[in-house]
């Protein structure tokens, strides 16, 4: 008999294409993090107006090097 031994899979971090509004960064990084995908994205919201060019170039680039859900 073998045993799956939950805490040692780790859970990849990857755009999600089923809970998508532009490239799925935010719904990714939602379900990464068992979070609720609503208050990523108003923090993603928020950040943006707070430093849009940090926060533009962040999520540029996590929606170019972040692969997809299979």
């Amino acid at each position: 008999m073998r045993y799956q031994r939950s805490y040692l899979k780790s859970k990849e971090l990857t755009k999600d294409n089923i809970n998508n509004k532009l490239t799925g960064v935010c719904g990714g990084i939602a379900r990464h993090y068992d979070l609720p995908s609503w208050g990523v994205r108003i923090a993603a919201v928020v950040s943006l107006f707070t430093f849009p060019v940090v926060t533009a170039v962040a999520y540029i680039t996590a929606s170019i090097l972040l692969p997809n859900r299979h």
